[in-house]
């Protein structure tokens, strides 16, 4: 089809238009990641189905990255925090890196802290000393694992030991024996004793001689059934898309002798911003284990988050087999013994991460709130005994502890289904519609005057100030009439004739009309007082159950031309019907 353009027309956009430029940034500096050859790699197919085994590493890798490392008391609440969330592998210090850490293992060995079912690990580097210390460190633990690890990678063996590979692989084979000969001296029968090894940075790594030290010091520790060996293969620094981290992964599952007797553990960092995508994937293709940090404390940009993994899980409808049914008391203590916040827009966890600003969220957040009621009714269960299906909210936040109250909340970016949200949600009120729309106009103009945002107080004392005066308090009452009470009798024609007690612009009335209904008959007694109104619409609904139920009546009139909404609240249909039309006239006038 030709286009045409006409004079005067606009200029139309095309591909040029959004040309990106260089940056100038010096590129030439930095090379690109190298690819894994797998042409019939398996895990794009593959899909996580239940949790892998976890390793907290809070209390080693977290600690030794803040500012403020964890006093004794810090580190012990931290510990008692992640028993309690069910974590049954902890590394829990560096203890040959001095007397804290050394001490710190030592307390919750003999202080009885360690559950039975929970394994200890601690850290090491490939030094005979250092090794000593750390297994001495261990006497008495029920479960333990040591955590040796040399650094393997190209930069490291250039730059840093000046070594060639067959003198790295020596260093991880000679530690390997050095660690079993002192748990073999040190230990006694009263410890189950583990093994952990890892090639430093894996990532960085190349593929072939990683997998050579790894089958040398699975060599040294013959694993077998009944003897397991943890081989971590570390992103320390995240260097490509989670995608090459898989096909690493792949590729080591696929050739590591002796697979069934290895656990081999992904320990994500999360320098691209991908550490949580790059664990999943080393999941799908053949991780069993995950170590992280709660909220991804670490090094640098730090280590994967253990809370979203686990969260993440949970979404799927998968146990991620801890516990986080309290998200603000983990966040709390973490912060505490971090001595850094956990940000507001945090998965999951953070301040704001359930919380809906914009007018559109919030209307279908309101609308998916309803509907769930109203399938869960249809099926005769609760809403906790259906899928749960809200827009904007992938897991019901009370399900991590948190309550409603914070879901939405009311700026000038919010609409009608927020404020409506939040008087349904704390007060019990259901507005229809327009009235939604009229009252959201009022909020409006509060915030574009003010700023900021509007809390559920804020909102509920704008509300009752315009459609519900108090009547017991002098200095809150407005309008021209204010009821004090009303009686209906009915004809046998159906006819209703009402008389209403009242006060009218501060003097005592008695208004008198009749009509097809109390409140046809109220417009009557109002026309009596040159007070033109007209019903538009009119709906109720009860606030609570049983015989103490309150009725909310809210009505939509015309009166002197404008039209207004008004709500009535009483145990009283009929009174609470009165006080709706009321409300709808005092703000006429007002």
């Amino acid at each position: 089809m030709s286009q045409h353009t006409f004079a005067g027309s606009p200029t139309p956009i095309t591909n040029a238009t959004h040309a990106q430029r260089p940056s100038g940034m010096p590129i030439h500096k930095y090379g690109s990641y190298e690819q894994v050859d797998i042409p019939d790699r398996t895990w794009p197919d593959a899909r996580v189905t239940k949790a892998p085994r976890w390793l907290s590493t809070d209390l080693r890798d977290g600690n030794q990255s803040l500012i403020d490392p964890m006093t004794p008391a810090r580190k012990r609440e931290m510990f008692d925090l992640l028993v309690r969330m069910g974590y049954k592998e902890i590394e829990v210090g560096f203890p040959s890196s001095g007397e804290t850490d050394f001490a710190f293992v030592r307390s919750i060995i003999e202080e009885g802290a360690i559950p039975d079912d929970v394994t200890i690990s601690v850290l090491t580097q490939a030094r005979e000393d250092l090794i000593e210390r750390t297994v001495e460190s261990l006497v008495g633990a029920r479960r333990a694992t040591v955590h040796l690890y040399n650094a393997t990678a190209p930069t490291f063996r250039r730059v840093v030991f000046r070594g060639s590979k067959e003198q790295i692989k020596q260093i991880a084979v000679d530690g390997t024996r050095l660690v079993m000969e002192y748990a073999e001296k040190l230990l006694g029968p009263e410890t189950t004793f583990g093994y952990q090894y890892s090639p430093e940075i894996f990532t960085d790594t190349e593929l072939d001689f990683a997998l050579e030290v790894c089958e040398a010091v699975c060599d040294v520790w013959q694993p077998s059934e009944g003897r397991e060996i943890i081989l971590n293969l570390p992103a320390t620094v995240e260097r490509s898309t989670p995608s090459t981290h898989a096909d690493r992964f792949e590729w080591m599952a696929r050739n590591l002798t002796r697979r069934e007797h290895i656990c081999i553990s992904v320990h994500p960092h999360n320098d691209r911003g991908t550490a949580v995508a790059a664990a999943e994937l080393a999941l799908m293709a053949g991780a069993d284990r995950i170590e992280g940090c709660l909220f991804g404390q670490g090094e640098r940009t730090g280590n994967v988050d253990l809370i979203t993994l686990g969260m993440n899980l949970f979404s799927q409808g998968i146990d991620p087999q801890i516990d986080f049914s309290q998200i603000d008391e983990i966040r709390r203590t973490s912060e505490y013994c971090n001595q850094m916040e956990v940000h507001p827009r945090h998965p999951y966890a953070g301040d704001l991460v359930y919380t809906a600003f914009s007018g559109s969220h919030q209307d279908a957040i309101k609308k998916g709130f309803d509907a769930m009621e109203a399938d869960a009714a249809a099926q005769g269960k609760t809403v906790d005994d259906i899928e749960w299906a809200v827009p904007y909210l992938p897991i019901d936040p009370k399900d991590v502890g948190r309550s409603y109250e914070a879901v939405i909340r009311v700026n000038s970016q919010s609409g009608k289904g927020g404020i409506a949200y939040v008087l349904k949600n704390d007060h019990k009120l259901d507005l229809p519609r327009r009235m939604q729309i009229e009252f959201s106009r009022i909020i409006q103009a509060k915030t574009d005057t003010e700023g900021g945002e509007v809390t559920p107080k804020a909102i509920w004392d704008v509300f009752r100030d315009e459609y519900l005066p108090n009547p017991e308090d002098a200095a809150a009452q407005w309008g021209r009439i204010q009821l004090r009470s009303g009686s209906t009798a009915t004809d046998k024609d159906g006819t209703d004739t009402l008389t209403v007690e009242a006060v009218v612009d501060g003097v005592d009335a008695v208004l008198n009309g009749t009509g097809n209904g109390p409140i046809s008959a109220f417009f009557d007694a109002l026309a009596g007082i040159g007070i033109d109104a007209r019903l538009l619409d009119y709906t109720e609904h009860t606030m609570s159950e049983g015989a103490s139920a309150v009725a909310a009546s809210y009505i939509e009139c015309v009166i002197d031309g404008r039209v207004l909404w008004g709500i009535g609240i009483d145990a009283n249909t009929t009174r609470a019907s009165l006080k709706a039309v009321i409300s709808a006239v005092n703000r006429a006038g007002r």
